[in-house]
């Protein structure tokens, strides 16, 4: 098994998809923040035409599993998780199967 590496960058990428998506607007016109705090855990905040509106872990993992089955073509319920790098920022593992 490998892990593959998915930068903040991506992570906000995703989440604008996905939002984009659900309010049937363009990527372009999503703002994204990530954060994380020890009680909540992962969360981002949301900027749109419509306002503002706070997501929870769950629904960055489901953008990110979009994503990753459209971009990366790869198995986007192959242990996905988040994580938090006081260097480098949130980011993403994606187990997968070695070819």
């Amino acid at each position: 098994m490998t892990k593959l590496i998915i930068p903040e960058e991506d992570i906000i990428l995703a989440v604008c998809i996905y939002i984009a998506r659900q309010r049937k607007i363009e990527p372009a016109e999503v703002e994204v923040e990530l954060f994380y705090d020890d009680y909540s855990g992962f969360s981002a905040e949301i900027t749109t035409v419509y306002g503002k509106q706070e997501i929870v872990t769950k629904h960055i993992i489901s953008a990110l599993r979009e994503w990753i089955k459209e971009n990366l073509h790869a198995n986007p319920y192959a242990g996905l998780k988040l994580d938090l790098n006081r260097t480098n920022g949130i980011y993403a593992r994606l187990r997968s199967e070695d070819e």
